[in-house]
């Protein structure tokens, strides 16, 4: 029978012995760590850790191991999550009619290279139905006319979160869904909605930012991964990436590159998540590679 296998994530006040006294926990307890990272942030005075560890003896079943950590993480004020190593995400992607992101995120999947189970798909428009059916993955059609009515974004919206509780998932992508998430949607989705801007952040925004960029002979093309929060494109910055373009390059250049740019940027970004490697901090990020 194979070996149980988890993943600590734990954050709390920078104070002497937080290793110490989780690898002796874990010792403690028939636990073998095989990867452990951690940082100590000089401004924030908190301490992140991630753990990487596989229950060799079996003194302890699932219960009782969360229920001992759990008297050591109050002790010391953490705040903790235990993941089963060996349990693929469940993930909800969201798309309108640009679907360079969703095609690489299901091209991972199938290839094995993101650890997770795709639930479902949501679009505001049909264009990926074929697509979504070439994965067997079930297709939602949640239109939203354009100017349509406060009453008819939450009916949207709410229909958005019944399949987001029907089906278990665990993080919500934006994979260039390209509609405003009310603030109720985003405190939803608090720490569960990762999405993916075409631009350096804070640089140029809109429906054509490679437009704007070539008007302004930019240098640098590149793409920003983020936390959804109610602030537009302002939540916890996770994975940023850029290209180098010149002044040869046509506008339409720079949006296949730009797109390549996203699709990897946001690839890492899911990845870094379900494989539980980032952890809040304010509004930054701790990101354990």
């Amino acid at each position: 029978m194979p070996k149980q296998e988890y993943i600590l994530t734990l954050s709390c006040l920078d104070q002497r012995g937080i290793v110490h006294r989780v690898s002796g926990f874990l010792a403690e307890h028939g636990c073998n760590i095989t990867d452990s990272a951690q940082f100590g942030d000089a401004q924030s005075k908190l301490f992140f850790m991630r753990v990487h560890f596989v229950l060799e003896q079996d003194v302890l079943n699932d219960a009782a191991l969360r229920e001992r950590f759990a008297e050591l993480a109050s002790s010391m004020q953490m705040n903790w999550q235990l993941h089963d190593a060996a349990r693929k995400p469940r993930v909800m992607l969201m798309v309108s009619k640009i679907g360079h992101c969703l095609n690489d995120l299901l091209f991972r999947y199938r290839s094995g290279l993101l650890p997770v189970e795709i639930v479902a798909i949501v679009s505001n428009h049909t264009d990926f139905y074929q697509l979504a059916a070439s994965y067997n993955i079930p297709f939602h059609h949640l239109p939203l006319a354009t100017g349509a009515s406060a009453d008819a974004k939450r009916a949207q919206e709410q229909r958005v979160l019944e399949i987001v509780q029907t089906n278990e998932v665990d993080l919500v992508v934006l994979a260039r869904y390209m509609q405003i998430l009310s603030p109720a949607m985003c405190e939803a989705l608090r720490g569960k909605a990762i999405n993916i801007h075409h631009s350096f952040l804070p640089s140029f925004k809109g429906a054509k930012p490679y437009y704007q960029a070539h008007e302004r002979g930019v240098k640098l093309i590149g793409a920003t991964a983020h936390f959804v929060t109610g602030d537009l494109d302002e939540g916890p910055i996770i994975e940023q990436d850029v290209e180098r373009v010149d002044h040869a390059m046509t506008p339409e250049t720079l949006t296949a590159i730009g797109r390549d740019v996203e699709c990897v940027v946001l690839a890492r970004a899911v990845k870094w998540f379900v494989e539980h490697r980032i952890l809040l901090n304010g509004h930054k990020t701790i990101v354990f590679k």
